[in-house]
């Protein structure tokens, strides 16, 4: 039996993606299917909230490489948000705060899409 699950909100323009448990090879299909929900939607503006993420695997990890350059391409991205020190462990030695934007809370990566938004609409 699964403990892992992907809740949904909307702020503005942005979908949040609310990750509880653990996310491994057994529940990687439903963030797999979370994600492909948002680009059928057309949400390419998404904040992984992982305050409530206990663990994740290399599977886990393989699903954001997976979507991350298919919503930039779309203008969007994907920014990571209030992981446990833990789970922030593995994305850091496997580099990913190189490749993707991850900040300590929600709100500041919030902040982040209202700002590359207002720069995109002053150029």
């Amino acid at each position: 039996m699964s403990n892992f699950s992907v809740g949904f909100r909307e702020e503005a323009h942005i979908r949040i993606l609310d990750l509880k448990g653990e996310l491994d090879a057994h529940t990687v299909s439903e963030l797999e299917a979370a994600l492909q929900k948002c680009r059928e939607d057309k949400n390419h503006h998404i904040i992984v909230n992982g305050a409530h993420l206990q663990y994740i695997s290399s599977a886990g990890l393989g699903v954001f490489m997976a979507y991350i350059e298919e919503m930039r391409e779309a203008g969007g991205d994907i920014k990571i948000a209030g992981l446990q020190a833990n789970v922030f462990n593995i994305f850091d030695l496997l580099g990913f705060p190189l490749l993707f934007d991850i900040v300590e809370a929600e709100e500041e990566a919030i902040r982040k899409f209202d700002a590359d938004r207002n720069e995109k609409n002053e150029s």
